[in-house]
């Protein structure tokens, strides 16, 4: 994944790269993930993580001790039959992320994929 044109974003990854490789290296997937899908989207720093937008904001990037977490704003709108998306907030749905695997394994697209069609 190509660097970021944001300059916070840029200095979050290049922090997460230094402290914690297999982090940055999630982070980066799902940033592919995310702009393979939907190559107008814009990202920016927010609460720590990172925020991709379209015409509005569809999903979150944030990094914590044992995982990475995607969010998704409006997850409760999300077709989820298989139980992935965690969360039991009015709104907000998200996925943990520890291993490279999850982006697949826990249909890390499909989910992206909807969330920017909301």
């Amino acid at each position: 994944m190509s660097a970021s044109s944001d300059e916070k974003v840029q200095g979050f990854l290049d922090d997460t790269q230094t402290l914690d490789p297999l982090k940055y290296a999630i982070l980066q997937a799902a940033r592919a993930v995310v702009f393979q899908l939907c190559p107008a989207a814009s990202e920016r720093s927010i609460y720590g993580g990172i925020m991709f937008s379209l015409d509005q904001d569809f999903g979150g990037l944030y990094v914590y001790q044992n995982h990475v977490s995607y969010v998704f704003p409006q997850g409760y709108l999300l077709d989820d039959p298989d139980g992935r998306l965690e969360g039991g907030g009015k709104y907000r749905r998200h996925l943990k992320l520890q291993e490279l695997g999850d982006i697949e394994a826990k249909r890390v697209s499909d989910f992206v994929r909807q969330s920017a069609q909301k």
